[in-house]
């Protein structure tokens, strides 16, 4: 029988997701965490597992590399990829925020002709704002988004918060939340279909998993 193919993330979901499929008998999946191999078969349990940027998982699910994913709701919300999300898995939960840095007002922000926003989650940035009638300059960045308004890159932030501690370490507060997220199961629609038991079965013992922490 042809394994069905896991994509998992890479970063703060990776050792939750690990975990997660060790309970289901998987015994080698570890080897990704513990080695530069990228990809292990677990043919004890009918799956291949492949580990990948977190951005990246909804692409290979929606195109038929993987079966399936794990992937944050932020990031399914943010890439809008065709997928089927059957689960919700109970960890990673995080908030996407907007924060401004300390003594600063979003009504008045709203003031200025041009509410400059860094982010890593455009898609989701701009939205959110269109929604309240404004209109921002989106500045996409890859990496330490908390520093864009203290360099004068942006005037305030769109930006992944669990515990808030490194807005407050970086001088911001939070004005607004975007959305609320956590790690999320997600399936190729064409496998659900032709797979159709084999992925029923698994989503059943996940969210059994998933029900019970």
């Amino acid at each position: 029988m042809t394994p069905l193919t896991v994509a998992l993330p890479k970063g703060k979901l990776f050792g939750p997701s690990l975990a997660l499929f060790q309970k289901l008998g998987a015994t080698r999946v570890g080897e990704l965490a513990e080695s530069r191999r990228l990809l292990v078969d677990e043919p004890a349990v009918g799956l291949r597992f492949i580990a990948v940027k977190p951005v990246d998982v909804p692409v290979y699910v929606e195109r038929g590399a993987a079966d399936l994913g794990i992937a944050g709701g932020d990031v399914i919300e943010e890439t809008q990829r065709d997928v089927y999300q059957p689960l919700v898995l109970g960890f990673g939960r995080c908030r996407l925020v907007v924060a401004a840095p300390r003594g600063q007002r979003l009504s008045d922000l709203r003031l200025r002709p041009t509410l400059r926003v860094a982010t890593k989650y455009p898609n989701l940035a701009r939205q959110h704002f269109l929604s309240q009638g404004l209109s921002v300059e989106i500045v996409e960045l890859s990496g330490s988004v908390e520093l864009a308004p203290r360099a004068g890159l942006s005037d305030i932030i769109v930006d992944i918060v669990d515990t808030g501690r490194t807005l407050r370490e970086n001088g911001l507060a939070e004005l607004d939340t975007v959305l609320e997220s956590q790690a999320c199961l997600i399936v190729n629609r064409a496998s659900h279909k032709v797979h159709l038991q084999e992925i029923a079965n698994l989503i059943a013992r996940l969210e059994s998993l998933a029900g019970s922490r």
